[in-house]
């Protein structure tokens, strides 16, 4: 079973960063980005949820082992198909688009906005990917939601409408690592790393802190 977990997790990561990035090369506009990156995972997710889970990235991963809902073997085994499929799709988007093409868009890199801080990008990206997480944790996990994979979906396009313009809202050290391999800018490449394992780990464990926990039911009106 674990080739086709494998197989499975690149071809996930793979359309994730070959649709995202010619969607930004395509000038499709925020809107239209974050609808690509968040139906890419959508459409990925129910496709191959069932075969591996459906995650596509290593902060989701790392997450998932962190918090006990998959064992360290398997994440270790995940990251580097995961990178695999990223460094393939933005290899396959530099020969769909060329060079040029892809050059005037930045690669589809996730980069700091004009005026944005270190420190402040860092904290959107925690945040962003502490969201993400939790949503893959209590939906797609712990309530097993026929429609998680739209539900974390449409959660990756809140993040990104909300944080695109100041970090790019990678939310995935995968979608970073692939454009930043074609185009060989590692500048800020660390904190597309460092903040999402943070905020990962951060909503896996406020995701399993509430769970089993229920709202009481409110009482009848009284005539």
């Amino acid at each position: 079973m674990l080739p086709q977990k494998l197989v499975a997790e690149a071809v996930g990561t793979f359309a994730l960063v070959f649709i995202g990035v010619l969607a930004i090369a395509n000038n499709a506009g925020l809107l239209g980005v974050a609808f690509a990156h968040g139906l890419a995972i959508a459409v990925m997710a129910m496709a191959l949820g069932t075969v591996s889970g459906g995650q596509f990235n290593p902060a989701v991963s790392f997450a998932l082992s962190l918090t006990g809902h998959q064992d360290w073997r398997t994440t270790l085994a995940f990251v580097p198909a995961q990178l695999a499929g990223a460094a393939l799709g933005a290899a396959a988007a530099l020969g769909v688009a060329g060079p040029a093409r892809l050059d005037a868009a930045g690669f589809g890199l996730p980069a700091l906005g004009s005026g944005v801080s270190v420190g402040g990008g860092f904290l959107a990206e925690v945040i962003a990917t502490a969201f993400l997480v939790l949503v893959v944790v209590k939906v797609a996990i712990h309530q097993r939601h026929v429609l998680g994979g739209l539900i974390v979906g449409l959660t990756i396009v809140a993040d990104i409408l909300a944080a695109g313009p100041l970090t790019g809202a990678a939310m995935n050290p995968a979608r970073s690592f692939g454009p930043a391999l074609v185009s060989g800018e590692w500048g800020a490449h660390w904190l597309y790393w460092l903040a999402p394992l943070l905020g990962a780990a951060l909503g896996a464990l406020i995701a399993n802190f509430t769970e089993g926990l229920k709202p009481r039911p409110v009482p009848e009106a009284m005539n």
